[in-house]
């Protein structure tokens, strides 16, 4: 069985039925008529009045038109890793070399100055339970979160020690109406998992032989799901490729980027770089099968971030913004 997310969509109609949206900004959803006058509309709700305005509020971390995060709070913030080596789930092998990845990962982090805690093996309702506490922790004083999963994957799941899951059941935690003081900050996921089982076997670049060498601070309103960054080691319905001992070729690729770039680059110019380092240095090496054998990888960046994301030297001395 799978967990769909089924959706309805909220028709609003005013009066005489009619949409009170005739001028001006629209939905591309089915909208009321003058033979729909009460009850369901097409399967959507009719609502006969609108919604609560204004319901969430938060603190502003940041001015309206700012460019960058403010990274200037007390705190870096928390950071999760989960990681996955052995599962009760028998067609999952143990993911060796995800120990290296771990740990590499979290001295990175804590060079940033997160917060890092580790959590190994978990099920899911332990990983809730992990979620549920960060989330409902006081993020006033802290820049930002990142949670990073290091599993087995396919194509939309992530495996727990004992069941595939969504991310979705994970990020929702930090939406903005659910963890407000997280509001208008980054909440950055990384995550190394299989996203199908197709195989990349690259395109050979060669030099063209005719090319030569060196040639505001008024009070606003945001989306829920503003500011989320989620970096994927590889694009939807593909392997992700693990070095059994030196780590996946993502996770090795990441902490090279944030040990060597992490406070000089924004978050986005370090994952274009991560981006190169898997698709140029990275081939599989698998000679007894042949159809594994030579195969390379392309990480997977999917943002919702307003502004740019730099980890500037965290003093202490700061204030909360």
């Amino acid at each position: 069985m799978t967990d769909e997310c089924i959706t309805k969509n909220i028709v609003l109609c005013f009066g005489n039925g009619k949409s009170n949206n005739s001028i001006g900004d629209k939905t591309d959803a089915q909208g009321c008529s003058e033979n729909n006058k009460g009850g369901a509309v097409g399967g959507a709700v009719v609502a006969s009045h609108p919604p609560q305005a204004n319901k969430y509020v938060a603190r502003m971390p940041v001015d309206r038109y700012a460019s960058e995060y403010n990274m200037n709070h007390k705190n870096r913030g928390k950071a999760l890793i989960f990681n996955h080596e052995l599962f009760d789930i028998p067609s999952l092998k143990a993911r060796s070399g995800t120990n290296v990845d771990c740990e590499e990962l979290r001295k990175a982090l804590k060079r940033l100055d997160f917060d890092v805690s580790v959590h190994k093996d978990c099920k899911f309702r332990e990983i809730l339970e992990h979620i549920e506490k960060a989330a409902s922790h006081d993020h006033n004083d802290n820049d930002c979160i990142a949670i990073a999963i290091l599993s087995h994957g396919e194509h939309g799941y992530i495996y727990a020690k004992d069941v595939q899951y969504k991310l979705d059941n994970i990020w929702h935690y930090f939406t903005a109406h659910n963890c407000p003081s997280l509001a208008g900050k980054p909440k950055m996921f990384f995550i190394q998992a299989c996203q199908g089982d197709r195989l990349d076997a690259g395109v050979m670049l060669e030099k063209n032989v005719t090319e030569t060498d060196g040639e505001s601070s008024m009070s606003y309103k945001i989306p829920i799901h503003a500011d989320f960054l989620f970096s994927y080691s590889t694009i939807p319905g593909y392997y992700s490729w693990r070095n059994t001992s030196n780590g996946s070729w993502y996770m090795q690729s990441l902490i090279q980027e944030l040990n060597t770039n992490g406070k000089k680059y924004d978050m986005l110019t370090l994952l274009t770089f991560v981006s190169q380092r898997v698709a140029v240095d990275f081939e599989s090496n698998v000679p007894s099968t042949p159809i594994m054998d030579r195969q390379k990888q392309i990480p997977c960046v999917t943002s919702m971030l307003t502004r740019i994301l730099r980890f500037t030297d965290k003093n202490t001395g700061s204030k909360a913004g």
